[in-house]
């Protein structure tokens, strides 16, 4: 009775069915055998069908349909097998495998010294992205200052006689056109500004092929801003646009990243790409607490009266105001191989002191960088990124007109308040190391040039005692440190990523907000200041 039901069940189950009828119904009939039989059936049964399960559902029947045993044909080329053709053909839901991106490189092409140095005619026109790359993130909150940059000039755009305008103090011209930049120059900058901006903008074309727009600009590589906001323009127009590396409250100059972020030959100094590297890995050498418990400074001080004025804050006999200041001999340390000057190995005091030199000074970002506290002498100018740092998150600030009682004070905070003061060091190196890398420092140039490009009124031509220039004009015949700095901040080949996402232009509300939140921060820090100066009299 169990044996037919069996049987009556099997048959409607196609392959299970037929097996039994073919098989086993002549060897069932006998009674005695039946419970030996039927166990052996069963048996069978539930191999069958675990078998079958394992063969649809196991990784090895997925991964011998997609890696089926090569075979050579006839002319030695390699084929799949007939069963793996066969299997794939039936299974259309299969899809090839997708080729791995691979980034393009295009080293420089140097010719002999026989022969004139060229441009290569064939660089690509456009970039080859990687489909699988993430989408662009939003550009860091510093970018937003580059529409206020640019507002002077929003209403009525730029002319090519306000361009021209800018002539009287600019060291050169430059003009992209057809993603190929041209340069008249007027003058030689002090050192190699000029040259290494121009490699950075060089660069930017060999990151960004075909996104970098046609323009026509004037720079100055003079420290101190001059288009000022108290001169009345004629009819009312706009000034004329001047790009250099720092501005202030009183002037219209346009702020564009300093030479340094590729290279300072005349001191050594490497190209940002691995000097902040460098800085990181020094930032580990010694813990907060155990540094040196002062503010620390290292310059030259001959520059500035205001520099000259913090020396009287050293230490002395008579008075110690929490700082060890130190007069850089940059002459003796050119003879010595700059040995002293590694700023990784800096990275050993609690405070360091940011002062201005004549304008701005370009050791602000490597003062930032180093996990300790940066004591920021109040300063005059601003460069492009500085605008968003804020007191008490990046920063400490310290008065100008009373330096030496502001440090001594900022570093007695800082020791009784040891967790806090960490997070305003760590703050700031975090902005300087992170939100400042080489990626997003090209892309401040590639939105700035973009933005600017929109305001221009007319059609960029190539100036007549213009010259192309390109990174093979002015690496190839480079020597020295300004051929290593080139070639160590080198774009090896145009990025396959898109650029960070321009932020929106801050709203009137919003800016004076931020202003204010800053304002006010300054003036807590001086009423606390002023509190701790007035109680220690008090005590004496």
């Amino acid at each position: 009775m169990m044996s037919g039901n069996l049987v009556n069940k099997s048959n409607k189950s196609g392959f299970i069915g037929q097996f039994t009828e073919m098989i086993l119904r002549p060897l069932i009939q006998s009674p005695a055998r039946s419970s030996i039989i039927l166990f052996f059936f069963l048996s069978l049964l539930v191999g069958a069908l675990l078998s079958t399960r394992f063969l649809d559902t196991s990784n090895f029947a997925e991964s011998s349909t997609q890696q089926a045993f090569p075979t050579a044909t006839a002319s030695g080329k390699l084929a799949t097998s007939d069963s793996a053709q066969q299997k794939n053909s039936n299974n259309p839901t299969t899809e090839p495998p997708k080729k791995a991106h691979r980034k393009i490189e295009i080293p420089l092409k140097c010719s002999d010294e026989n022969t004139t140095q060229t441009c290569p005619a064939n660089y690509p026109k456009k970039p080859e992205m990687d489909p699988d790359a993430p989408p662009p993130s939003t550009c860091p909150e510093y970018f937003r200052w580059i529409h206020e940059d640019l507002q002077p000039w929003k209403k009525n755009g730029v002319s090519r006689e306000m361009v021209e305008g800018a002539k009287r103090t600019a060291n050169f011209r430059l003009v992209i056109k057809d993603g190929k930049a041209y340069v008249e120059r007027y003058k030689r900058s002090y050192q190699t500004r000029d040259v290494f901006t121009l490699w950075g903008i060089l660069q930017l074309l060999r990151r960004y092929p075909g996104k970098v727009p046609d323009l026509d600009l004037m720079f100055d590589c003079v420290d101190w801003p001059v288009i000022s906001k108290r001169h009345h323009w004629p009819n009312n127009e706009a000034p004329p646009p001047l790009f250099r590396y720092c501005g202030d409250d009183g002037t219209w100059d346009i702020v564009f990243p300093d030479w340094s972020f590729w290279g300072w030959a005349e001191i050594n100094m490497k190209p940002w790409e691995f000097l902040s590297k460098d800085l990181k890995e020094g930032n580990t050498r010694m813990k907060f607490a155990d540094r040196e418990p002062y503010a620390f400074w290292k310059g030259n001080p001959f520059v500035a009266p205001h520099r000259l004025d913090l020396l009287k804050c050293n230490v002395t006999d008579k008075e110690d105001w929490n700082a060890r200041l130190y007069i850089q001999d940059w002459f003796k340390e050119a003879q010595q191989g700059f040995k002293q000057s590694d700023l990784a190995s800096q990275c050993v005091d609690r405070y360091k002191i940011y002062i201005e030199g004549s304008a701005w000074s370009v050791s602000e970002k490597y003062i930032l960088a180093c996990d300790s506290v940066s004591l920021l002498v109040k300063p005059l100018y601003y460069d492009f990124f500085s605008r968003s740092l804020m007191p008490l998150q990046h920063y400490w600030p310290v008065r100008q007109d009373d330096k030496c009682r502001s440090i001594k004070f900022a570093v007695e905070w800082g020791n009784h308040h040891m967790q806090k003061a960490q997070e305003i060091g760590k703050a700031a190196s975090n902005f300087i190391l992170e939100d400042m890398k080489m990626d997003y420092v090209y892309d401040y140039m590639l939105h700035l040039l973009t933005e600017y490009s929109k305001l221009l009124k007319y059609n960029p031509t190539i100036p007549e005692d213009a010259v192309e220039l390109c990174s093979e004009t002015m690496a190839c015949p480079a020597v020295g440190s300004e051929k290593k700095f080139m070639m160590d901040s080198l774009v090896k080949g145009p990025s396959d990523k898109s650029p960070c996402t321009m932020p929106p232009p801050y709203d009137q509300v919003a800016l004076q907000t931020l202003l204010r939140r800053k304002t006010n921060t300054l003036k807590q820090v001086e009423k606390w200041e002023k509190d701790y100066w007035f109680n220690k009299t008090q005590q004496q």
